[in-house]
């Protein structure tokens, strides 16, 4: 059974908190597939990882750069994991999977970042939360600090 995260953005925006998770991944030598609701917003966070921070680089890539299975970050619009990575991070109107596609593509932990100042983006992470949690999936939440750290809130 996966476990199932979800990360509510209140002081910084997605790129940041984006970031700074993706380097713990790196940092333990993991893989992750970042999707996003968009083939535009894939472009603009591969962008974005590019150029954050000129001393430092998170290897990355999306299907443009090629090499799907070798990437430890793979950018994708689409619900897919051909770099084998066991950490789905869900961003920007990105379409939650259901159970069973879960278990499937082989994921572990998914976790979902939502703006807490879209109410849109509220309500969709809400509406998630309810069929995960009817489906009787491991649930965590998380909201941001004052210093934009993560403090737990709920679990199920």
């Amino acid at each position: 059974m996966a476990e199932i995260r979800f990360y509510h953005l209140t002081k910084s925006r997605l790129e940041e908190a984006l970031t700074r998770l993706l380097r713990r991944v790196v940092d333990r030598q993991d893989r992750a597939v970042v999707m996003a609701g968009s083939a535009e917003r894939v472009e603009a966070l591969n962008a974005h990882l590019w150029t954050f921070d000129p001393a430092s680089f998170l290897p990355h890539g999306s299907a443009r750069d090629g090499n799907a299975a070798d990437q430890p970050i793979y950018l994708t619009a689409s619900y897919e994991n051909p770099n084998g990575a066991k950490l789905l991070l869900l961003c920007d109107g990105a379409t939650a999977p259901s159970v069973g596609d879960i278990e499937a593509q082989g994921f572990s932990l998914v976790c979902t970042l939502f703006n807490g100042l879209d109410d849109e983006a509220v309500g969709a992470a809400r509406a998630y939360w309810r069929d995960y949690k009817n489906a009787q999936q491991q649930l965590v939440y998380y909201q941001q600090d004052e210093d934009g750290g993560w403090v737990e809130k709920a679990r199920q």
